[in-house]
């Protein structure tokens, strides 16, 4: 990939030494800037970086056990220092002391390490203030953010290209870099204990080769039925001898129940911390979900997907560089607009379809 045009040129990117990445969440856009920090890591070999990232994903760069700072390694291989930050708790408690003093403890954290340089991947409000207050003089953005008030606080716009926001993140990072970067796909941090007891889970059920369902999503009109995905569980069992493991997560049960017992007993429900996800996906020989983090953890970890998508964009958010089916109707309209009923051309995608998805790719793994 080529440099994109930028509004200010200069020699900062000769002398980076430490830089500060600032991409807060959810769990899919956070594995979507992981290719560009992983460029940027590769370009600047010695340089410490440092991310300011929701607490709730921390995982995502580090291991529960291994120290959030210090020495890279298999547990934190990305990123020299994690800076945590819970915002949703510090919104629904702005006034309290204990907000007040987390917030604090973490802007002198923050500042405490003279960051060179900022890349605010978000674009939002937020994280764009979060960028400044590390107190670094050059901050990176997009040209047009998200949120358009972000852009008062970059020093340095760039002009985003690529239509999916991996290729837009890594366009980004090829201006911070001053020069072409290399595409790597993502490195995830590796526990060897949540490995160990991956394998030791899967054994003790007898599972072998197994599909990972994930049912759930961000908001209704992006959520396929229960039923559906709990007949294409039975039938990729009939069919393929297939076992579906059903990944849920918090407020999710009742959903994850629903598929179980549409199954039939071909699909069994699975809770996972976010370390235990990663070790379980890495051993999925499919996935099949709709838009969501899980799915895009599936992609970066080369698993071929099925992806259900209903008003989100496939070509700007889809399953990146991995063997995958999208399946989408001609009547969805392309919205972000968080409705809480099922979208009607998501609804048009029937059980029949997945199937013959999961089969192809299946099919083409093998071959």
């Amino acid at each position: 990939m080529s440099l994109p045009s930028t509004e200010t040129a200069g020699d900062t990117q000769a002398g980076i030494e430490r830089l500060l990445i600032v991409r807060l969440g959810s769990m899919g856009d956070i594995i979507h800037t992981l290719p560009a920090v992983g460029a940027l890591r590769q370009h600047f070999p010695q340089a410490a970086i440092g991310w300011v990232i929701e607490e709730r994903w921390a995982e995502l760069l580090c291991t529960l056990p291994t120290p959030r700072a210090g020495q890279r390694s298999l547990q934190r291989p990305l990123v020299d220092r994690i800076h945590t930050v819970n915002t949703l708790k510090w919104r629904t408690a702005p006034l309290s002391n204990h907000t007040w003093e987390q917030m604090a403890a973490g802007l002198s954290e923050l500042r405490g390490v003279h960051y060179q340089v900022a890349a605010d991947f978000q674009g939002a409000a937020r994280s764009a203030l979060l960028a400044s207050w590390s107190g670094t003089p050059v901050i990176y953005g997009v040209r047009q953010p998200r949120e358009n008030i972000a852009s008062m606080f970059y020093t340095r716009t760039v002009m985003p290209r690529g239509v999916h926001v991996v290729e837009q993140n890594f366009a980004l990072a090829e201006a911070i870099a001053g020069s072409s970067l290399l595409l790597r796909k993502p490195e995830f941090p590796h526990d060897p204990l949540a490995e160990q007891e991956t394998e030791h889970r899967l054994h003790d059920h007898d599972i072998g080769r197994f599909a990972l369902i994930n049912p759930g999503a961000g908001w209704g009109a992006k959520q396929w039925p229960a039923e559906r995905y709990g007949y294409v569980a039975k039938r990729l069992a009939e069919e393929l001898g297939l076992k579906s493991l059903i990944n849920f997560g918090p407020g999710e049960q009742e959903l994850m129940r629903e598929v179980e017992s549409a199954s039939g007993g071909a699909g069994e429900g699975i809770a996972c911390s976010l370390t235990q996800l990663i070790a379980l996906t890495r051993r999925a020989s499919l996935f099949i979900g709709g838009d969501t983090g899980p799915m895009h953890l599936a992609a970066a970890l080369n698993v071929p997907v099925v992806a259900l998508f209903g008003p989100t964009n496939p070509a700007r958010n889809g399953p990146f560089c991995t063997r995958s089916l999208v399946l989408r109707s001609a009547v969805s309209p392309t919205t972000h607009t968080r409705n809480p009923w099922p979208d009607a051309g998501l609804l048009e995608i029937t059980s029949d379809e997945v199937i013959a998805a999961a089969r192809k790719l299946l099919r083409d793994s093998c071959g």
